[in-house]
């Protein structure tokens, strides 16, 4: 069984397809779960990909986990700034 913090798949600007191939990678190389992270705007990309994934791709998937957060950090000018973050914990039945 693999180690859950390498099954982590960050979203950002790539296609979603791109990461739709990952998780389905993961999966088929032994994974049990995968833990979708994405913050700020790509909140909706990573449930969409989810989406996709549960009723298109791999129709024995189940969502464990979902969990939100925030991320606090300094921009160029050092001001401090919030993100929302959101992991999805993702599961084969």
């Amino acid at each position: 069984m693999m180690d859950i913090e390498h099954n982590i798949v960050a979203i950002g600007y790539k296609p979603a397809m791109n990461y739709v191939t990952a998780c389905i990678t993961l999966f088929n190389s032994g994974a049990s779960e995968v833990v979708i992270r994405a913050r700020g705007r790509h909140i909706c990309k990573a449930v969409d990909i989810v989406e996709l994934l549960r009723r298109v791709f791999l129709k024995d998937l189940v969502i464990k986990n979902i969990s939100l957060g925030t991320d606090t950090h300094k921009d160029s000018r050092g001001k401090e700034t919030n993100t929302s973050i959101i992991k999805i914990l993702l599961a084969k039945r």
